[in-house]
């Protein structure tokens, strides 16, 4: 049998909602342009959120086992938003940024091809319904 994961949301007044993510709280809210009050994350910016997160925790964990030395990873994620409504993201581009000396490229390159390709259950789900790109920055410490 496969695993349920559930969560609570609450509403906390005008357009501010409280989700209990394992005890774990996160503010979602409009900005002040969309009649909040912008107290939280936009709940569509933190689909990006959780595709940074997860591919990260995937490649950390890969470069960890290739014995990788890096001193510091960075991911920027970037989502182009449809013109009409629903303004869903019709492309997302993952941009990762490792800190550290001689890293070698192709263990990095390894690595987010393994998170892209098996391991990232959040980028399998969006590449079903949109188009996700990602490129390597090294940055020499």
């Amino acid at each position: 049998m496969s695993d349920k994961h559930v969560i609570r949301t609450e509403w906390k007044g005008n357009m501010a909602f409280e989700a209990d993510v394992n005890g774990h709280k996160v503010m979602m809210d409009a900005t002040t342009e969309g009649g909040g009050q912008n107290s939280g994350a936009s709940p569509k910016k933190l689909q990006l959120v959780a595709l940074s997160g997860c591919t990260g925790m995937d490649v950390v964990s890969i470069l960890q086992k290739m014995r990788v030395n890096i001193e510091k990873v960075n991911i920027e994620v970037q989502g182009d938003v449809a013109d009409e409504h629903p303004k869903h993201y019709t492309k997302m581009h993952v941009i990762y940024e490792f800190t550290g000396k001689d890293l070698p490229l192709d263990k990095l390159e390894k690595a987010v091809r393994m998170s892209e390709e098996t391991y990232c259950g959040v980028e399998a789900l969006y590449r079903k319904a949109i188009e996700v790109t990602s490129e390597i920055k090294i940055i020499e410490s």
